[in-house]
């Protein structure tokens, strides 16, 4: 049976710095993120915010489309995020 996965991006703030990242379990993930669990860049800059996710069917639809994502400009992520959390409300405790 194949794991389902989501991408992610995390934030320090509105408009502040991003992290995309793709995970099969989001709320470990965030959790892990938010806690500086793993020390990286999210501890570094600060990105504790779960700002926007996609969930797929399969992890390595997840994975394909992270890194088609990591190919895109900036502007182009920011619209991704307004357009389903225009006011950058903190997702995760939604997930719980």
């Amino acid at each position: 049976m194949e794991k389902s996965g989501y991408v992610y991006i995390m934030a320090s703030g509105r408009n502040g710095t991003l992290y995309l990242g793709v995970t099969s379990d989001l709320v470990k993930r965030v959790h892990e993120h938010r806690t500086d669990a793993v020390e990286g860049f999210t501890s570094r800059y600060g990105c504790k915010t779960l700002v926007w996710f996609e969930v797929h069917d399969r992890i390595d639809g997840a994975i394909v489309r992270e890194k088609q994502m990591k190919e895109w400009r900036r502007a182009w992520k920011l619209r991704e995020i307004e357009a389903t959390n225009p006011d950058w409300n903190d997702l995760f405790p939604s997930l719980i």
